[in-house]
């Protein structure tokens, strides 16, 4: 499970991990630079890191040298990137590595396994629209199903439905993207 940036939407981090971990994953979290090494008014960065180790029994990759041997050592069988905020979505299409999140990505789909985006950002009906539209016609990319979480007050604004993840990814790792995409409140 990757996390970037988005820290208004990591209070439901810790759900999705031991849903995930209920439904018999093992998961591993890998980091960007700004969730290991920035203090924010959501959390203490001293004390998410250590949530998500002790919720995942393993040590978070929060570098892009821990992040490289994912793939050569096929490490993972799917790659969860949740909450995935427009700049890691903007990189990923546009083929940028420079954060221990996009090296596993890129690591990881040499081995032809899903790579799953649950989207957060508030510019996904904006400059970020054309990234996803290119994530959505990748091979082995798949989104949590999304919507506008705030449509009068963040016109431009997506997330995906945290509800949606653990069915998204039984899907993907069969190779299904689940529909619909653009999920109803």
């Amino acid at each position: 499970m990757e996390l970037p940036g988005s820290f208004c939407n990591f209070d439901k981090v810790q759900e999705v991990i031991l849903k995930l971990k209920d439904e018999g994953a093992e998961v591993i979290p890998i980091v960007s630079t700004m969730t290991s090494d920035i203090t924010t008014r959501f959390y203490k960065k001293e004390e998410f890191i250590k949530m998500l180790e002790d919720n995942t029994s393993n040590s978070v990759i929060d570098t892009i040298v821990k992040a490289e041997p994912i793939g050569p050592k096929n490490m993972l069988d799917i790659l969860l990137i949740c909450p995935c905020t427009g700049n890691t979505a903007a990189k990923l299409a546009n083929g940028i590595t420079d954060t221990p999140i996009l090296m596993a990505v890129k690591s990881h789909i040499r081995n032809n396994k899903p790579v799953v985006i649950g989207i957060s950002t508030n510019d996904g009906l904006g400059q970020n629209l054309k990234n996803i539209a290119e994530l959505l016609n990748n091979k082995n990319t798949y989104f949590v199903p999304f919507n506008q979480d705030d449509y009068i007050n963040k016109p431009k604004s997506l997330v995906c439905d945290y509800n949606k993840i653990i069915d998204t990814v039984k899907l993907a790792l069969d190779n299904k993207q689940i529909q619909p995409i653009i999920s109803l409140k």
